[in-house]
């Protein structure tokens, strides 16, 4: 704590008397200042105890009461007067004043020299800040060692909460509680849900405080309410809350700042880890969605923590062409793993470009935290849309990615936030797209295989339809053809050169899909 006029006075060494403002002796002395000026207003900061002689102060009642009330406005914390020299004691009017405004006002004796106060002072601030650097060390090294610990986190957050004798908790980057110490502290930190959901819309980091008291809680509980996001690339990964019965003190204050930075070092993470996992996340994903899922199993289990089990759908979000969404689909990845986290839910994303932007495709449990917190998402982000494949076993997510990619289509010709694959049933894909335009859009598309088909040998638009429908898989549309998978392959070379489009693009193989349903029709 800075020195008071209190532990000022309280220095036998300085034989200080007391004159005025007795009840304002707590008040923190921030620097002393000596002037003989009748203003020195405008070379003071607020917090200082001045020193002065009385030179030029004058003796009429007027012109010391004016003086008292500009020492006061400026924020002065104390006056003390040197008698002996111009005053042989303090006069009563500048007592009156003084004690008017409240302004302690303190009798300076001859025998005194002002450089002695200056110097009581000055070591008490020197006291002061060696205190706060070293508390300031031995609460990063407790956080530190906590954040170390088994449950990291958690351990932060209940230190920080002692260090501040106040409360703290911590809340994931979709604004959920999952922290807080003490546990009595739970239901003001529920209450901050607002607040923390505006910061959730501002780039982190950022952070608020609330004067006085939380929102929506009772008067007999005031706090004041430090919240802070947590993040390094402007996109928040979680929110810290800390309540104290005062204002955090500067030592209290690094404290804080120590506890966010390891928070959202633990938050983030490496980013070569992040990057990692995101890589072998696709890459399972990839495995299941190709059919191979057997050693997509014993790859998980020894490095993913193994695949969702049970019944799972296959959710694919994008945007409309020419729209922005990396911002969004970051978003919406980042929502979808901490509602798995969050109830241990497992979880494979992988990110894809397409010839029509990118696109974040999740094999999810079916109604699952993660199923639930995309169809939250997409409703908040404009142009962003969602199609979800039908309930599928895991052996079948293949089939279920043809259906999510066709849902999101629907979705995003709709201009509509999601389409579940039920809805694009048989029978249901013309009404919902409207027939004229899909008509259209297919024999344009088709038209260049049509024609080949019809002037020479080899049938394109079957060999394709066959390899769609068996989701790539070379030897299983051969034998629906009867022909050889090298004339399988020979003939999808053909359509690629024809169309001059990549049968590798998701996109592409989805609008192919479209057009040769829709002739069905």
């Amino acid at each position: 704590m800075p020195p008071t006029l209190a532990s000022v006075v309280r220095n036998t060494s300085l034989h200080l008397t007391v004159l005025a403002g007795a009840d304002h002796l707590e008040r923190p002395v921030r620097w002393v200042h000596t002037s003989e000026l009748d203003d020195p207003t405008p070379f003071l900061e607020g917090g200082e105890l001045l020193l002065t002689t009385g030179i030029k102060l004058g003796r009429t009642a007027a012109r010391l009461q004016a003086y008292v009330h500009r020492l006061a406005d400026a924020g002065v914390v104390g006056l003390g007067l040197g008698v002996g020299l111009s005053h042989t004691e303090v006069p009563q009017p500048l007592v009156d004043a003084a004690a008017q405004r409240g302004l302690p006002l303190l009798r300076v004796p001859e025998p005194t020299p002002f450089i002695a106060i200056s110097k009581v002072v000055s070591a008490a601030l020197a006291a002061e800040q060696y205190e706060a650097v070293t508390t300031s060390f031995e609460a990063q090294e407790e956080l530190t060692r906590a954040a170390l610990g088994k449950d990291g986190t958690t351990a932060v957050v209940r230190r920080l909460a002692a260090r501040l004798g106040g409360w703290a908790a911590l809340y994931d980057g979709s604004g959920a509680l999952s922290v807080v110490a003490p546990d009595w502290a739970a239901r003001r930190a529920g209450r901050l849900a607002a607040e923390v959901d505006r910061l959730r819309r501002r780039p982190a980091p950022s952070s608020a405080a609330l004067q006085g008291r939380a929102p929506g809680i009772d008067t007999a509980d005031e706090d004041y309410v430090v919240v802070q996001s947590l993040g390094a690339d402007r996109r928040a990964r979680g929110f810290l809350a800390v309540g104290t019965e005062d204002r955090i003190t500067p030592t209290e204050r690094y404290v804080l700042n120590a506890a966010v930075a390891l928070l959202t070092l633990t938050l983030e993470r490496s980013r070569e880890l992040r990057q990692a996992e995101e890589k072998m996340g696709a890459a399972l994903l990839r495995m299941v969605l190709a059919g191979e899922v057997a050693t997509a199993r014993q790859v998980a289990a020894g490095l993913f923590g193994g695949l969702p089990e049970g019944t799972v759908r296959v959710l694919v979000a994008g945007a409309a062409q020419g729209a922005d969404a990396g911002e969004a689909l970051g978003e919406l990845g980042d929502r979808a793993e901490q509602a798995g986290s969050r109830v241990g839910e497992k979880l494979l994303v992988a990110r894809e470009e397409g010839a029509h932007g990118a696109r974040l495709m999740l094999l999810a449990l079916d109604n699952g935290a993660v199923h639930r917190a995309c169809l939250g998402a997409v409703e908040e982000h404009e142009g962003l849309s969602l199609g979800v494949s039908a309930p599928a076993a895991l052996e079948d997510a293949g089939t279920a990615h043809a259906q999510a990619e066709r849902a999101l289509a629907v979705a995003l010709r709709g201009g509509r936030r999601s389409v579940d694959h039920e809805e694009v049933g048989a029978g249901s894909l013309l009404p919902l797209l409207g027939e004229d335009a899909v008509t259209a859009f297919a024999e344009g598309l088709l038209r260049p295989l049509r024609d080949h088909d019809r002037t020479a040998r080899g049938d394109l638009v079957a060999s394709l339809r066959a390899w769609l429908s068996r989701h790539g898989q070379w030897d299983a549309a051969a034998a629906d053809l009867g022909v050889h998978r090298h004339t399988l392959r020979y003939r999808m070379r053909r359509v690629e050169e024809l169309l001059g489009r990549s049968l590798d693009d998701t996109d592409v193989r989805m609008e192919l899909w479209l057009a040769l349903r829709s002739g069905e029709e």
